[in-house]
């Protein structure tokens, strides 16, 4: 019985959620928090980074809901949504930006790290170590770049957007996309590199 239920919301498309949802529709709402938290919060985590995680999610989901009324293309609720992530990330980012100097501390944390000896460890191979640092310094990686760039990337290469999504969620021309989506790439390899990461 629970089996068929889930098949049952599977099948229901995000329009008919979002305009039971426009009518007030709460249990409709629910699904699509379901749906489509793990998307909003792994978008969050990779332009704003852990910090606040469980605030900024629940703030995109409050703005989704008291917004929804006023949705006129329910079809483009994915895009939407996103746009609306961007929003809170940005707001997040900025307000953010005197605390830079904790980042460059845990950079140079990180740089301090790689420079040890991977090979004495005995809990943990070399590669899982390695790993968990090239890892680490994405993410670092990530955090160094205008939030403007991140955004791109983060949306195009790690949530596997299109081009043309990326554009009308952020607002910008789809060449602007393109230019940013280059230029992000190439700031992200040049860290990397300079940390020693051959690419």
């Amino acid at each position: 019985m629970i089996k068929s239920r889930a098949n049952n919301n599977a099948e229901i498309t995000d329009l008919d959620l979002v305009r039971k949802c426009q009518k007030g529709d709460q249990n409709s709402f629910r699904l699509l928090y379901q749906r489509y938290q793990h998307k909003v919060r792994a978008t969050l985590y990779k332009l704003c980074g852990s910090e606040l995680l469980d605030d900024l999610q629940q703030e995109v989901f409050l703005k989704t809901w008291k917004a929804l009324p006023k949705l006129r293309e329910a079809k483009y609720f994915s895009t939407w949504l996103y746009r609306i992530c961007w929003n809170v990330a940005s707001d997040h980012v900025l307000a953010l930006k005197r605390d830079r100097h904790r980042q460059q501390a845990h950079l140079d944390k990180v740089k301090e790290s790689l420079h040890t000896d991977l090979g004495e460890s005995t809990n943990h191979p070399q590669t899982d170590l390695l790993h968990l640092h090239y890892q680490e310094l994405i993410e670092l990686a990530l955090q160094n770049i205008s939030l403007e760039h991140r955004a791109v990337i983060v949306l195009h290469d790690l949530e596997d957007l299109p081009q043309k999504d990326i554009a009308e969620i952020l607002s910008i021309p789809v060449g602007t996309v393109k230019s940013r989506l280059f230029r992000a790439r190439q700031i992200l390899r040049q860290f990397l590199e300079q940390q020693g990461v051959n690419l």
